[in-house]
């Protein structure tokens, strides 16, 4: 199977795409814009800390200190700093988890961080490929009705666009992929705010009445937090 070997600028989706990118890339992005990334961005950004919990593992999730708490961004931009929730997602949390285990340094981008996650990737990879992992959805999981078990692959537009605005930034720091800058150049052309607010994912949010989550992960790079996994838990990068 052919790879992206050569090219220090890398993209592949999902679970398979970190066990591919895991075993090459120095510094691994995972995307997931709605909405692991975009809240855990909102929770670092508050000098709080994110433990990802994989989907499989959510019922033993630590109830937050806060019921209020959730993986929706919005109800995250009241969190005390020092705070340390534990988050599941189908997706980004559960990428997280298994990015950990590659070696890899592990960091959580979105649209809000993207350009400063893609200044610590270029530092902290030092002269090391650098992979970016769009999550994607499951297919009978989402946000606002959770299935039993989480479903195959659903490639979702607002990763693709997150993982271009990460990849954006980091044109210039070497080769880069098809992909990688297929989705730089997506990013680079998209009105944001129409992509996320007419997408699958964010028409699902708007409906369900959190259109202020589909809002507040639009804000392009409103953000410098850069959340860095550290013994299983996404705390600020100095």
């Amino acid at each position: 199977m052919f790879g992206q070997e050569g090219c220090r600028l890398r993209l592949e989706w999902g679970p398979e795409g970190v066990a591919a990118l895991g075993k090459q890339c120095a510094v691994l992005v995972i995307v997931d814009v709605l909405s692991f990334s975009t809240a855990v961005d909102v929770v670092v950004g508050r000098g709080g800390a994110v433990r990802p919990v994989r989907w499989a593992d959510r019922s033993s999730a630590a109830a937050p200190a806060d019921p209020s708490w959730t993986l929706r961004p919005s109800s995250l931009v009241a969190v005390p700093p020092g705070t340390v929730l534990e988050l599941a997602s189908a997706n980004g949390a559960t990428l997280c988890d298994l990015a950990a285990s590659t070696g890899s340094i592990v960091l959580a981008g979105c649209l809000r961080n993207a350009r400063a996650v893609g200044a610590a990737a270029r530092t902290l990879a030092a002269g090391g490929p650098i992979g970016v992992v769009p999550a994607g959805e499951r297919w009978g999981v989402n946000i606002t009705t959770h299935g039993a078990d989480a479903g195959p692959l659903r490639p979702a537009v607002e990763d693709l666009l997150g993982a271009g605005a990460v990849m954006a930034s980091l044109l210039g720091y070497g080769s880069a992929s098809v992909e990688a800058a297929l989705a730089a150049e997506m990013y680079a052309r998209a009105p944001v705010e129409d992509v996320l607010a007419g997408c699958v994912s964010g028409r699902e949010l708007i409906a369900a009445g959190h259109r202020g989550d589909v809002e507040l992960a639009s804000e392009v790079d409103a953000s410098s937090a850069v959340p860095l996994l550290l013994d299983g838990v996404l705390r600020p990068h100095a």
